[in-house]
């Protein structure tokens, strides 16, 4: 089992973004397990939260920009790179502008950061979403593809063609997550000079300087263009290079900008919300392909996530059998309602209950087409998830459990008597101060019948 990582201890950088200009400081903390990757606007009241998510992508314009109800993080790419290629799944970016800080071009520096930090397990399972057949998009107006196929491991190839002769056609290839560092955080953004000009114009790259961008001059410079982009990075001096790039910058790779569209597909990739064992193959890969694919990956998973059913064998002997069950819970029939709990761990736990003609309920609900009640089947989640949460004192006989919140509750489909019930109930947020948050599904034969966002606290007996 490959378990979730956080980093060890909080660590922050300061920068400029690329296009804002503003210096803004940024602040990596450890997250507690199934965080996925959030950023946290401490400069605006509330400090709002928006998590990296494909969905709240509103803009690919020279970068990945994202918003939820207003807030913007604009341009995560390059730290979203960097989170993936340092293996981590759970952490907290915090920061007091819009634009994350643009630093070399690169996701070198915050490579560098996440190692001083440090990197530590944690105890849940990593969910990985395992790539069964070729999954693709296409953008139509530019050619631009990316395609998913099965792998045993997460890999990506990059195939770059910009029709100028300056760059000609690059391709990059990262074998595994761990090449990363080595052979592509340091890879650089980059520009065209037609495309600087344009942006200039439109008052973007404020914070861009020959430090943190390379520039191929696919054109002749005009004495006016020279002197506008003197004025814009603040160079006395500026000359074109023999291989076509502006000065004061040294190629890192031959094929750097091929390896920097990679980091941009592994970061844009990232708003999946799910690590993928697949085989990436991007085509002229761009923000807006990258980030399209990245909605059509998350819709995918999110379908395949909802029909899953997890199997168990009820034939092997229960980690808690009926007895075992009435020693934690005060709960007593006919208001008991599993039977069993099959398996549990620190973040989840997984109970059964077999439906008979005998139970109570369908003497009234309903006598001539016995169902079993929806909010009976919310309050067996629910005491599944008490067995969970009492785990953690040392005398649960002396607690009782009471319902805080329920959300998103939904029945799909019916359970008559003969069904076997199958409970499952994953934590959302650890246990504090014996509230339980947690998201809790309910199966049979072989479909999800109900599901819930349960929050529950246990209190002792007076």
């Amino acid at each position: 089992m490959v378990k979730q990582k956080t980093i060890k201890t909080e660590i922050s950088l300061t920068g400029v973004g690329l296009h804002t200009g503003k210096e803004v400081k940024m602040t990596f903390k450890p997250a507690p397990v199934n965080n996925g990757f959030t950023f946290v606007r401490v400069d605006l009241e509330g400090h709002p939260i928006i998590e990296a998510d494909a969905n709240y992508v509103v803009n690919t314009e020279r970068g990945t920009n994202l918003e939820k109800r207003g807030v913007k993080i604009q341009t995560p790419e390059h730290v979203l790179a960097a989170l993936v290629g340092c293996d981590l799944d759970n952490v907290i970016i915090e920061l007091n502008a819009s634009e994350l800080p643009i630093m070399d071009g690169s996701s070198k520096y915050f490579v560098e950061a996440i190692e001083t930090a440090g990197v530590e397990e944690q105890n849940s399972k990593r969910n990985v979403y395992v790539v069964k057949e070729v999954i693709s998009f296409t953008d139509e107006e530019s050619g631009s593809e990316i395609l998913v196929m099965p792998s045993d491991h997460y890999c990506v190839t990059a195939m770059v063609d910009f029709g100028t002769k300056i760059l000609g056609t690059q391709n990059a290839n990262m074998k595994s997550i761990a090449d990363f560092k080595t052979e592509i955080s340091q890879s650089r953004t980059f520009s065209f000079l037609h495309e600087l000009e344009s942006l200039l114009e439109k008052g973007l790259i404020k914070g861009g300087d020959l430090n943190n961008a390379i520039v191929y001059v696919d054109k002749d410079i005009s004495a006016s263009t020279m002197e506008n982009l003197k004025v814009a990075f603040g160079k006395e001096e500026l000359t074109v290079k023999p291989n076509g790039i502006l000065d004061n910058l040294t190629l890192h790779y031959p094929n750097e900008a091929a390896r920097h569209k990679l980091l941009d597909v592994v970061g844009d990739l990232a708003l999946i919300g799910t690590k993928i064992q697949g085989k990436v193959i991007a085509n002229k890969p761009g923000h807006f392909v990258n980030t399209q694919f990245a909605k059509k990956m998350a819709k995918i998973i999110k379908i395949e996530q909802r029909n899953y059913v997890p199997v168990y064998d009820l034939n092997l002997e229960p980690l808690m059998d009926i007895h075992k069950i009435m020693a934690v819970l005060p709960h007593r029939p006919p208001f008991l309602l599993i039977d069993r709990i099959i398996e549990m761990s620190e973040s989840h736990v997984v109970g059964m209950k077999n439906v008979t003609m005998n139970e109570n309920f369908f003497v009234g609900h309903f006598p001539e087409a016995p169902v079993m009640p929806g909010v009976l089947i919310v309050e067996a989640m629910a005491q599944t998830g008490g067995i969970l949460v009492l785990s953690t004192v040392p005398d649960p006989e002396n607690y009782l459990t009471y319902f805080m919140k329920i959300d998103n509750v939904k029945f799909k489909q019916k359970v008559l008597p003969g069904d076997t019930l199958i409970f499952k109930c994953d934590l959302i947020t650890p246990i504090r101060r014996g509230i339980c948050h947690m998201q809790a599904n309910a199966y049979a034969n072989g479909k999800l019948v109900a599901e819930a966002e349960l929050m529950a606290q246990i209190a002792k007996k007076q």
